[in-house]
């Protein structure tokens, strides 16, 4: 009979016996590789944490107690424990989110899926259960060890230990991984801990020892380690990371032991003031293709097949943007030795890695640390070098000041790649790229590109490196690179015309990406008997001043892009106009100010407008209305040599 179908809420969980927890926990990884295996997902994550997941529930009452998990990938098994069991559209619309969701259960607290704010969210949490009369209530914080990389970890812990009397439970799940192996002296140091031979074997010879005599030896065994474990510590050294933040610390602990892990919680939840509970577990525990794979352990998969973990279908040939990017680098960094490369904890989602096996003392990864990483490029491009910068865009939003005020206020030549930029799809709200565009352009004498297809890609990116007296930028979307798109010709300031109608009706401003949507458009637009020129201006912001001017010699401009449309570069190109004494009317398609819930890309766009249908349908209704002033003439000899801004 499977146990795991009878668990509709945590306290199914209260009368379970040892040997039925221990096949709950198969069942529940059998469940993840079967389920995961058929939408994709983040499965190594959630094989490593089920023993803990099992334990914070049984531990501690959800939802009055809160549960706040860093990041939220590995939040699976949680769904599974508050009633939440069908998988069968994980990460799709209408399904399951692939991250917490307070739509979906009271037992969800915090949706963000940035790292490194977990313990902030919980000092918050549990300031306002003290304040509000609720010191019964309790706050678990999942956090892992790659979080520890981030500042804001280290923040919230001088602000946690500044108060002693919270009811704060702070469990580090330490498999030495995020996306890939954790970097930097904490992870080095942990490391150390888990490795700590004298500490291990006097751990587990003493616990052999008081096991021997049955219920009353494990009972005596659990009084005493607490009074062992200043003795244990010189073994380990563990209380020197965190004695001088007052907070106690109890580990590090079998994360795979249910009995140890309830153990270490009980002891943690009677204590009255905030605990660190050091868990070591191994990422994609129970599932051998994970555990063999050496580069994440299945971090993120996508349709797969369970026996094998190999994709169940082949890739296209088509290369990605990212694989683009990565090989270009690498050709960059071959002809520039200035060139050094800087990640945040992302070495190969940004497709470093290749220039890492080429230069690996030419690529920095930081952890997670955005904020460090645009200060540190800053400090780079000052001391000779040209920074690049690789991040998702969603992060980029992390680190924002130290992009306006130590990279622009200090002319920095830095270049950042923004990856998986514009609508990402299934990850959600707090993952889709869709901020930078309004955000970055209010940086001064910033430059953004945003490439349409691969060639773009290098020859921009290649010209983004040349830039040494500011920032730069060259962002583009998640997955397969888009298909060549090839410009009839290109003007004087680098502005590509893609198509051109005889006559001027509409100028379609596409914006990376959204040119093949563009050039759809514009060729359903012939067959209502509009005209219409289509252009890619490559470099978006500063706006190319052939696009004022051609904009002047249409009847109506419409921007199209991938980002949020208030701030985006459809206002952009609006006040442009307006300061150049153009009053052609503009239109800017984008993406609305909210938070798009996850989805496929093309749902999404569908969702919010930006089909080939809609937006021909759009201006058809605009031009036929006689709502547009005519504009002058114009033949291409008119912007054929026209003078650089």
């Amino acid at each position: 009979m499977s146990l795991l179908e009878n668990i509709s809420g945590p306290r199914d969980l209260d009368s379970l016996r040892p040997e039925e927890l221990e096949q709950l926990a198969r069942e529940i990884r059998t469940f993840l590789v079967t389920e995961v295996s058929k939408t994709g997902g983040h499965l190594g994550p959630n094989l490593g944490v089920v023993e803990l997941t099992l334990g914070i529930h049984r531990v501690f009452d959800s939802p009055r107690d809160a549960i706040v998990f860093d990041t939220g990938h590995q939040s699976y098994v949680h769904k599974l424990l508050t009633g939440r069991q069908d998988f069968s559209r994980l990460r799709q619309s209408g399904g399951l989110a692939g991250y917490p969701q307070r739509s979906e259960s009271d037992h969800d607290v915090v949706e963000s899926s940035h790292a490194s704010s977990s313990l902030s969210w919980a000092d918050g949490i549990s300031r306002a259960f003290e304040m509000t009369g609720q010191s019964d209530r309790h706050v678990v914080a999942v956090v892992g060890d790659g979080a520890l990389t981030g500042g804001m970890t280290w923040e919230a812990l001088n602000n946690i230990s500044d108060d002693n009397t919270r009811n704060l439970v702070i469990i580090v799940n330490d498999n030495g991984r995020s996306y890939a192996p954790t970097i930097g002296g904490i992870a080095r140091y942990l490391n150390g801990v888990r490795t700590k031979r004298g500490y291990r074997e006097l751990y587990h010879t003493s616990r052999r020892l008081f096991d021997r005599f049955g219920a009353p030896g494990r009972a005596f065994y659990r009084g005493i380690r607490g009074g062992t474990h200043g003795f244990l510590s010189r073994f380990s050294n563990n209380d020197a990371l965190y004695s001088n933040l007052d907070i106690k610390y109890i580990g590090p602990i079998d994360g795979h032991d249910q009995h140890a892990v309830e153990e270490a919680l009980h002891q943690a939840k009677e204590y009255a003031a905030p605990v660190i509970v050091h868990a070591i577990t191994q990422k994609g525990r129970g599932y051998e293709p994970a555990l063999t794979d050496a580069a994440d352990r299945f971090h993120a998969v996508g349709k797969i097949d369970p026996e094998t973990g190999e994709p169940v279908s082949g890739p296209s040939g088509a290369p990605s943007w990212t694989g683009v990017f990565a090989d270009e680098l690498v050709a960059q960094a071959e002809r520039d030795p200035s060139l050094v490369a800087i990640t945040a904890a992302m070495l190969r989602p940004t497709g470093l890695h290749k220039m890492a096996e080429r230069f690996p003392t030419r690529v920095l990864d930081v952890g997670i640390a955005e904020q460090h990483a645009v200060a540190s490029a800053a400090g780079l491009a000052f001391g000779g070098m040209h920074p690049v910068v690789a991040l998702y865009a969603t992060f980029m939003n992390r680190a924002f000041d130290q992009v306006l005020m130590d990279v622009g206020l200090h002319h920095a030549g830095v270049t950042f790649v923004l990856d998986r930029s514009g609508v990402t799809g299934p990850d959600g709200p707090s993952h889709h790229g869709m901020w930078d565009l309004a955000i970055l352009q209010v940086v001064p004498r910033i430059r953004i590109a945003a490439p349409r297809d691969a060639e773009r890609l290098r020859e921009e990116f290649d010209e983004a490196v040349r830039v040494s007296d500011a920032p730069t930028v060259v962002r583009f979307p998640k997955g397969e690179v888009s298909p060549a798109l090839p410009a009839l010709r290109r003007l004087r300031d680098g502005v590509d015309v893609l198509f051109e109608s005889e006559r001027h009706d509409v100028l379609l401003v596409a914006v990376g990406s959204m040119a093949g949507l563009a050039l759809e458009v514009a060729e359903r637009l012939e067959e209502h008997g509009i005209g219409a020129t289509v252009i890619d201006p490559r470099w978006v912001v500063p706006v190319p001043f052939s696009v004022i001017e051609l904009a002047d010699a249409h009847r109506i401009v419409v921007s199209i892009e991938d980002g949020v449309r208030v701030g985006g570069i459809g206002t952009r190109i609006r006040q442009d106009l307006r300061a150049a004494g153009v009053d052609t009317a503009v239109d800017e398609l984008g993406l609305p100010d909210e938070f798009l819930e996850h989805a496929s890309r093309e749902e999404i766009l569908a969702h919010v407008g930006l089909t080939a249908d809609q937006i021909t349908e759009d201006i058809v209704a605009q031009v036929s209305g006689n709502k547009i002033p005519v504009a002058r003439p114009v033949s291409p000899a008119d912007t054929a040599e026209l003078r650089l801004h």
